[in-house]
């Protein structure tokens, strides 16, 4: 659940890790999302299945979230568990890992909305959140500066925005295309949120949607994760 507390200059935008940002190109983007921390972490699991020689690998790929009340902590998320026959070139292998963030992320944001979370999180198909997922993919798969391709805001005129239209966590998104938020201090701009296709490199390349073959079979296609521990 992202707070006006967590806006972040943009002028830090390639060295933060968490925190929001707010960008001429996507919008807001939650910093902790766009670090592709996940992807790295699923990547090295692919690259262990490809040199395991066996026939097939399972992969399992989890989005979570933690609560922390009363002295315990609940942690709940969704996971894909899918079973990858060996030989995947590294194309293929980017392409599925695709295919399981999206496949994730959606029943993981419906998860967040469900209403017996609504009284913590307001993060249920926030603003944010999906563009977030989706452009720390591409961030892990092209390296190198973005903040020129995105062009990240000064705090100053974040928060300007998030008074003027409210918090990211009221502006719901089911899907991946940015929503934008004109400077409501510009007389020429019609002050009303908006989305936008996404850029270039955030669309060139297409998930994996060979099911039937049995190169990728989907074990567990939307799995329920549950932890609960005392807290001192």
């Amino acid at each position: 659940m992202s707070t006006r507390r967590d806006i972040q200059d943009g002028a830090k935008f390639e060295w933060l890790t968490s925190g929001l940002v707010y960008t001429e190109v996507l919008g807001w983007l939650d910093m902790g999302h766009a670090r592709g921390d996940d992807i790295i972490a699923l990547k090295r699991k692919f690259l262990a299945g490809e040199n395991s020689g066996k026939d097939f690998y399972t992969v399992m790929y989890r989005q979570d979230m933690r609560i922390v009340r009363f002295g315990s902590r609940l942690g709940i998320g969704k996971f894909s568990r899918w079973q990858i026959k060996r030989g995947r070139s590294g194309s293929d292998v980017n392409r599925i890992m695709l295919a399981m963030m999206l496949n994730t992320s959606f029943f993981f944001e419906n998860l967040q909305s469900q209403r017996v979370f609504s009284w913590y999180t307001d993060s249920g198909y926030s603003g944010e959140d999906l563009v977030s997922n989706l452009f720390g993919f591409y961030r892990y798969m092209i390296p190198g500066r973005y903040d020129y391709r995105v062009r990240p805001v000064s705090y100053t005129a974040a928060v300007r925005r998030w008074d003027y239209y409210g918090s990211i966590g009221s502006h719901k998104n089911s899907g991946f295309l940015p929503i934008l938020f004109p400077d409501p201090s510009d007389p020429c701009v019609r002050r009303q949120p908006y989305k936008v296709n996404l850029p270039h490199f955030m669309t060139w390349m297409r998930p994996w949607d060979d099911f039937t073959s049995g190169t990728v079979n989907v074990l567990t296609g939307n799995g329920t994760s549950f932890e609960f521990k005392g807290v001192r």
